[in-house]
């Protein structure tokens, strides 16, 4: 009997929601409004993560000097290296231990859209780099030759900045380097960078026989725990031993936990004038139907129905802008490229928004909420509504 009462009441109710089709509309486009400007600022965090991590290969590991947060302050001197790239469970290639020693610079380039000025990652490699990271391919030009000025360019950063495009040649340090390739990397951080010859990038910034951090390639993924030990013992060295995936995680944590804190606070303030958007518009559909619930008290119905008939009107409304706001987000948003400043290399990294599947689930739990807070109070003013007093109501 209570459910059938559920059913008929909450039918009568979204029959005649035509009627109030106006205030209704205001509720769902309030909400929409929200969850699509919510979900673009947490896609920006999505895309950052999904791009630093794009690169962690599970069979790699990341050495740097020890208490060094990231490259930029990490330093090797060449018979370190040595030491480091002969530690036990090193992958072995053609040419001896797969592992490259690197430097890591920024330098100065425009960005293609805006012209201001941005921080680019030159990394300096050996020939054992391309080994290292196998994912990476050249799709334009060729690969740099070694002791030679050229230069190749992730395919996001030849997207986001000037001047990178194959042929171009650039004054970096006293000396012209030329553009001779493009290299994808599935869409990860590497993309953002440009590499050359690390031997020739030392001389250029006068660094010397000193190198940055050594990339190395596992035999397998277990290998990395025996590497760790190896090279923690060994007294001659002072270094960090992280798996490239921890050490991209821990990149990206200040800025991406930033932007999650950022979107959070927007949707609570924006929530919350959607959520009175919804409130309004229940408040307007209870005093409309007074007439209507107190004939239905008159016949027999509880109060129980014509609540519940009030929260589905306003979840329903909820889940209206919320796919609205969802799908605007996904169609707006998705797969647009930018860059942004990395607080922990000071460098730029070229992204793409991500609109992922969990963030549109959560982006519709969301607006059913503000469709939940906004009629709780009309609902519960519906069932108090005194029956004698709402007949006389014209």
């Amino acid at each position: 009997m209570w459910l059938s009462q559920i059913f008929q009441v909450t039918l009568l109710n979204l029959r005649n929601l035509k009627e109030r089709a106006a205030s209704s509309l205001v509720a769902v486009i309030g909400i929409a409004g929200v969850v699509t400007i919510v979900v673009a600022v947490l896609s920006i965090a999505e895309g950052f993560r999904k791009t630093m991590n794009a690169a962690g290969a599970p069979d790699r590991a990341v050495v740097l000097r020890s208490g060094s947060a990231s490259e930029m302050i990490s330093f090797f001197s060449g018979d370190s290296v040595r030491l480091i790239r002969g530690g036990p469970g090193v992958a072995q290639g053609d040419l001896g231990p797969v592992a490259s020693a690197e430097l890591f610079v920024i330098i100065d380039l425009p960005k293609r859209t805006t012209g201001t000025t941005a921080n680019v990652p030159l990394r300096g490699v050996e020939p054992a780099a391309f080994q290292v990271r196998p994912e990476l391919k050249i799709v334009e030009g060729r690969k740099f030759n070694t002791g030679t000025r050229e230069l190749v360019v992730g395919r996001s950063a030849q997207r986001e900045f000037a001047g990178l495009d194959l042929g171009s040649v650039l004054k970096l340090g006293a000396n012209d380097w030329t553009v001779v390739g493009v290299f994808d990397a599935g869409g990860s951080l590497t993309e953002s960078e440009i590499w050359c010859d690390a031997r020739v990038l030392q001389p250029a910034y006068r660094r010397g026989n000193s190198f940055q951090a050594v990339y190395v390639k596992l035999q397998t993924p277990r290998a990395l725990s025996e590497y760790r030990r190896a090279l923690l013992t060994d007294p001659r060295l002072n270094v960090n031993v992280q798996r490239e995936s921890e050490y991209l995680a821990s990149q990206s944590e200040a800025l991406a936990g930033f932007i999650t804190f950022l979107g959070s606070a927007i949707a609570i303030i924006m929530g919350a004038g959607a959520a009175f958007a919804a409130l309004n518009t229940m408040y307007t559909a209870v005093a409309s139907r007074s007439r209507e619930i107190a004939t239905l008290r008159a016949l027999g119905f509880n109060r129980g129905p014509v609540v519940i008939s009030v929260l589905a009107e306003a979840l329903l409304l909820g889940l209206l802008g919320g796919v609205l706001g969802a799908a605007a987000a996904y169609y707006l948003f998705d797969g647009f490229t930018t860059s942004t400043m990395n607080w922990q290399s000071f460098s730029q990294v070229a992204f793409a928004f991500a609109v992922t599947p969990r963030l549109l689930a959560t982006a519709v739990i969301y607006a059913l909420t503000l469709g939940l807070v906004g009629g709780v109070l009309p609902a519960w003013r519906a069932a108090r509504l005194p029956i004698s007093q709402a007949l006389r109501e014209l």
